[in-house]
């Protein structure tokens, strides 16, 4: 195809289409926005410059220059001729690039190069999603709320607390229901909740019969105004597992404190291995096995996940006929931010003490060995059927190619996670996208970038706009001098390496 098709009035015309006294009507997504000269859409991505539909935000190419062994530099629009970049290291993002959603059209950028030898595609388009959320990782063992309690941001629900996973509390924020199938005030509270987390901002949320929270992907959760700093190390049978033998012979009886599982040195098998002396001291809660106990106290924010501050509240029974006085009981939490030594007095009752250096140092090591407090952020989201038809004219056939790994899917040029299964249900971290990354329109839905490299001859074959494609170093010449130019991220796979089987 021509490089004509990448002119200023074509893509105009692809995105949208002229109206009397110079009004564009913008196709871009279901509102049909109708934009005078000058002026933006509803959604400020597309705006009416001299009878033209553009994008307001540059495409965004990546630029492998490590790999090319050429230096990163800015364009120089009035002469540059295509060539300050090389063609087959760089990489047409879907940032920028526009949408054809939700036509028949084939996707805005439909690009070929030559990775090792062999001729590859990438279809760039920025999707529409309605069906779409994101995952929210929270590295705590603080109770943050109940499984299945709503979620809240300014009051209105915009997704639920989900199953707890190891050190981790889980949020599932956005989807379809809360972003068409409440109230308007709801989607629009989700829609600007989802595009703040996947930008990488602060969103300080509440949950029902929890607490409050600030999540930023990449940065510490902050609990009800109070910064996490620790990652558990493990429940408290793991903890106790890890280090019975550093604690051997300089405590008689510990005590890890965890909402999951409560770990009792002497009582488990590590004690009991060591040839520990059993200290008579019985906690509360239920006996899974040996030295684990389980719901020892009510989730919360205190020690280990639970609600409690004083751990001695725990202890049931200290029994007469085993323990003595003397003994020397350490109770913790599974990140050693709490912890408290004890010698039983001589009527058997623990008396707070100095800890002697051996056992801090015991303690310092959990903290040591607890990964920093993290949130992480993945963007979920289902590939329709227009979308899909930006790509070739039989989208079943791109499912499928998808499924079997012959085409690579990336958003921003970022690997994602493709779900097995029918569709293409795809998962990303947002902080390995470029910045700026995802937008939004006001039906309301999020707008992210999508790319999918392939082999070109497996292109035709699926069906593919196959006389809408276009050469790298067209695109470069055209479309280069307005771009926005990022360097590609050393830690991603390069796609069409991936596709071609060479180097990545």
């Amino acid at each position: 195809m021509s490089a004509d098709s990448l002119s200023t009035e074509a893509r105009s015309k692809k995105f949208g289409a002229a109206e009397a006294d110079g009004i564009v009507r913008c196709d871009a997504c279901p509102v049909l926005c109708r934009i005078r000269p000058g002026r933006s859409g509803a959604c400020s991505r597309y705006a009416n410059k001299d009878g033209h539909l553009v994008r307001t935000d540059p495409v965004v190419l990546l630029h492998d220059a490590a790999e090319s062994g050429q230096r990163l530099v800015p364009f120089g629009a009035a002469e540059w001729d295509g060539r300050v970049l090389d063609p087959s290291r760089t990489f047409v993002t879907g940032i920028g690039a526009g949408t054809t959603y939700p036509d028949y059209k084939p996707a805005p950028f439909i690009v070929a190069s030559e990775h090792a030898g062999v001729e590859t595609v990438t279809v760039v388009t920025e999707g529409i999603f309605s069906y779409c959320g994101v995952k929210v990782k929270i590295d705590t063992d603080r109770h943050l709320g109940p499984e299945r309690a709503a979620v809240r941001v300014n009051g209105e629900e915009v997704g639920h607390v989900t199953t707890a996973e190891y050190g981790s509390q889980m949020l599932s924020v956005g989807g379809v229901r809360h972003l068409t199938g409440g109230s308007k005030k709801e989607g629009t509270v989700t829609c600007d909740t989802l595009l703040r987390l996947c930008a990488g901002d602060a969103v300080t949320m509440t949950i029902d019969g929890g607490h409050e929270v600030v999540v930023q992907a990449g940065q510490a959760p902050i609990v009800d105004g109070v910064p996490e700093q620790r990652m558990r190390v493990g429940c408290g049978s793991a903890t106790v597992g890890i280090f019975a033998r550093q604690w051997l012979g300089h405590a008689d009886e510990v005590i890890v404190v965890d909402d999951h599982i409560t770990g009792v040195l002497t009582e488990h098998q590590a004690g009991r291995v060591l040839g520990m002396r059993p200290a008579g001291i019985r906690v509360k809660g239920r006996r899974s096995t040996p030295g684990r106990y389980f719901q020892v106290a009510n989730p919360g924010i205190g020690w280990g996940g639970t609600d409690i501050a004083d751990p001695l509240a725990i202890i049931q029974a200290i029994d007469p006929a085993t323990a003595w006085p003397g003994l020397r009981l350490l109770m913790t939490s599974t990140t050693g931010e709490h912890a408290l030594w004890l010698v039983l007095d001589e009527t058997l009752k623990p008396v707070p003490a100095e800890m002697p250096a051996p056992v801090r140092g015991v303690v310092d090591r959990i903290g040591e060995n607890c990964e920093p407090s993290l949130c992480t952020v993945l963007f979920m989201a289902g590939a329709g059927g227009s979308l899909r038809a930006g790509v070739t004219e039989n989208p079943v056939l791109l499912t499928r190619s998808v499924a079997a790994g012959e085409t690579r899917v990336t958003m921003g040029g970022a690997p994602v996670t493709v779900w097995p299964g029918g569709g293409i249900t795809v998962m990303a971290d947002v902080t390995r996208l470029p910045k700026n990354a995802f937008g939004s329109v006001p039906t309301p839905a999020i707008v992210a970038p999508i790319e999918f490299t392939l082999p070109r001859n497996l292109y035709a074959r699926l069906g593919g706009h196959d006389g809408d494609v276009v050469a790298m170093t067209d695109v470069l010449r055209e479309v280069g001098p307005a771009a926005r130019i990022d360097p590609w991220n050393p830690g991603h796979p390069w796609p069409a390496g991936e596709i071609a089987g060479g180097p990545a």
